[in-house]
């Protein structure tokens, strides 16, 4: 499997630690930055990722910065993406298989390098089940990408 990985500057080093794990696992990992710890910002691995996904140079990404929460909101604006932050191996096995997850977010002041390792091997390892309730709501995602407007005559708190 092709797996692109990026991380911004807080990320730089969990991500250094999973280019050479996920290699010696037999992965191929397409490396899109940082390529050192100088500041930069996370958006900019997001959109990295977000292109490398919709070329089909990778299958899955994962995606690194300070808490995860920021490439996760970076990556969820870009079409084709469905990203999730995950602290925990049952989150990042079941954000693929309920839903479709492709883009795997870590926060590295969160998660050291041993479960980061875990994590990105259980979503990697992970499939989509296909069933049909999860279909939907896939489905029902990738149509949000496609617009959407509030109901007529929604009210708008000021």
């Amino acid at each position: 499997m092709r797996v692109a990985l990026a991380a911004d500057h807080a990320g730089y080093s969990l991500k250094q630690a999973l280019l050479g794990a996920l290699r010696a696992r037999g992965y191929d990992v397409l490396d899109l930055g940082a390529h050192d710890a100088a500041p930069s910002d996370y958006s900019d691995y997001a959109v990295a990722v977000a292109r490398a996904l919709a070329a089909g140079d990778a299958e899955r990404a994962v995606v690194v910065c300070g808490s995860g929460v920021g490439v996760a909101a970076a990556a969820n604006k870009l079409p084709g993406v469905i990203a999730g932050t995950c602290h925990d191996t049952y989150s990042a096995h079941q954000g693929v298989e309920h839903d479709a997850m492709n883009v795997l977010a870590l926060g590295a002041r969160v998660v050291g390098e041993a479960l980061a390792l875990e994590l990105a091997l259980a979503f990697l390892g992970a499939r989509f089940d296909g069933a049909p309730r999860h279909l939907r709501r896939v489905e029902k995602l990738r149509a949000l990408e496609a617009g959407w407007a509030p109901p007529a005559g929604a009210r708008r708190e000021r």
